[in-house]
């Protein structure tokens, strides 16, 4: 399974692609960080980041694109900046009916590190492991995108099957709730 994993961010957006092999072996691709000035139009920073998405996702090709779901951060401008982000490359997946998933920060933390709480440097130093690269990808943004890609190639196919468990566990109940209905329905007639 190919990922393109994404730290979204208006004025770094971390871009990586890893490959999942057996077992928890995963390989790194290719790895970059789009940048935007802060001083140019939120339209065009955020053009930018489309574009490049839409590159990646054209010459990568991947199966799932894993974003860096946001939910809090101090600062509102970041955290809205950041969610725009994300969203332009989301919509660049959906243009191409690339599956996108979400995972929060301590969710891959997690999976990198073992713990939700782990720091920058503990995420990039587990990452530099895994990978086995001879040097710590910089800046953080870089390490986040490959941690985030990582994360779903670990959780994402465990978490798309209990997705696909709770439907059919919905749809049982709901075919469950007909009959009742129906027994009850006959029975007062």
């Amino acid at each position: 399974m190919r990922v393109m994993g994404v730290d979204p961010g208006l004025t770094r957006c971390g871009i990586a692609l890893v490959e999942s092999g057996r077992g928890r072996s995963v390989t790194a691709l290719d790895v970059d960080v789009v940048r935007t000035p802060s001083d140019m139009e939120l339209s065009a920073r955020l053009l930018a980041i489309h574009t490049a998405a839409s590159h990646w996702l054209d010459v990568h090709q991947p199966d799932v694109v894993a974003i860096e779901r946001v939910f809090a951060q101090n600062q509102v401008s970041t955290a809205m900046g950041t969610a725009q982000a994300g969203g332009v490359i989301a919509l660049a997946a959906a243009q191409r009916d690339v599956p996108v998933r979400f995972h929060t920060p301590s969710e891959v933390k997690a999976a990198v590190t073992g713990s939700g709480r782990a720091d920058k440097a503990q995420v990039t130093l587990m990452v530099t492991r895994i990978l086995g690269m001879q040097t710590k990808p910089k800046p953080a943004d870089a390490a986040d995108a490959l941690a985030l890609a990582i994360c779903h190639c670990w959780r994402g196919p465990m978490a798309e099957r209990m997705a696909q468990a709770q439907r059919q566990a919905e749809q049982a109940a709901a075919r469950h709730r007909e009959r009742i209905a129906a027994a009850r329905k006959e029975r007062s007639a």
